[in-house]
């Protein structure tokens, strides 16, 4: 009888072992999972909350060439609630479909290179000539695409 008491208890505490190094790699995989799904949240949020719109008027003469150097000139206001980095390095840009690398962007409003929400920056894309007819620029910053028509 006492057998039984001794294999039962062996088999008690091997029992328990297992059941607390289980418990232990769960809740250690529970926490990275914990910690992922709060980083894709605050990425989600920055992207809800960024939204630019060009406010440049498509039919105006200022849009292209307007200083002799062929160059596409947009205003881009910051209609979000996030605070954008106004730099090249903060958005993509497409001219006609083609991606442009080469364009320069100049915070209106604001010396401390942040561009703020209410704010403008001017974006000036170094052209090469372009066709008369119908352009697109598509911006795209943080998520939000704008697409702005112009002729030329």
């Amino acid at each position: 009888m006492a057998s039984v008491s001794v294999s039962h208890l062996i088999i008690f505490i091997a029992s328990m072992m297992i059941a607390a190094s289980v418990a232990g790699v769960f809740t250690d995989s529970i926490g990275q999972l914990s910690n992922a799904v709060s980083e894709q949240g605050l990425d989600v949020s920055r992207d809800v909350r960024t939204d630019v719109e060009v406010i440049s008027d498509s039919g105006s003469s200022a849009v292209y060439n307007s200083d002799g150097n062929e160059n596409v000139t947009l205003h881009v206001k910051n209609t979000g609630s996030e605070p954008l980095g106004a730099d090249p390095g903060q958005m993509d840009l497409f001219l006609d479909g083609q991606f442009v690398s080469n364009f320069g962007v100049t915070l209106l409003d604001g010396t401390d290179g942040v561009w703020r929400p209410g704010t403008v920056v001017r974006v000036e894309i170094a052209t090469s000539g372009l066709s008369a007819g119908d352009h697109r620029v598509k911006i795209i910053v943080n998520g939000d695409e704008e697409v702005f028509r112009f002729r030329a």
